[in-house]
């Protein structure tokens, strides 16, 4: 969205505001004629991508929208692929999910099966569960996956 500081009815800084206190999560650029570095530095903050200043040269506007569009595209893939992996970790059952922690924190198969009371062999079982239903092909995939859903999602609550 290219939006101009002084709009009819509304200033731009506004528009973004209410855009983002309504969770609509789109890429916004300034362009204005009357901007200053207070001004640039709250739209910036607010999530935009770009403040420029009028005029402008059309292939800077074309390339600041290329940017804009690639950013927001890269975002939303990263936004989808991590529901996917909290779907995938909510299939986990509770004994799975505190393998998967144990795992992805450098933990032996021995050391895990130790400290949760069970053999190896069934540790050896709940790994090979949750590799196959968070769909990790390594232990490093494993560990990257893990670190997308972030300390909240894997710490040890409920039992998980």
């Amino acid at each position: 969205m290219v939006l101009d500081i002084n709009m009819p009815g509304m200033n731009g800084l506004d528009l973004q505001r209410e855009m983002n206190d309504s969770g609509i999560s789109l890429p916004v650029i300034f362009l204005t004629g009357h901007g200053d570095i207070p001004m640039t530095v709250h739209a910036l903050k607010a999530g935009a991508v770009h403040f420029l200043t009028k005029p402008v040269r059309e292939n800077e506007l074309m390339d600041a929208i290329g940017q804009a569009l690639e950013n927001d595209r890269k975002a939303r893939s990263e936004r989808a692929e991590i529901r996917r992996l909290r779907e995938c970790y909510d299939l986990l059952a509770p004994r799975e999910r505190q393998v998967m922690r144990l795992v992805v924190s450098g933990r032996l198969n021995k050391q895990i099966a130790h400290e949760l009371g069970v053999s190896e062999r069934t540790i050896k079982l709940h790994r090979g569960q949750v590799m196959r239903k968070m769909g990790a092909e390594s232990l490093a995939d494993l560990v990257k996956q893990a670190e997308k859903l972030g300390p909240l999602r894997l710490g040890a609550r409920n039992g998980s």
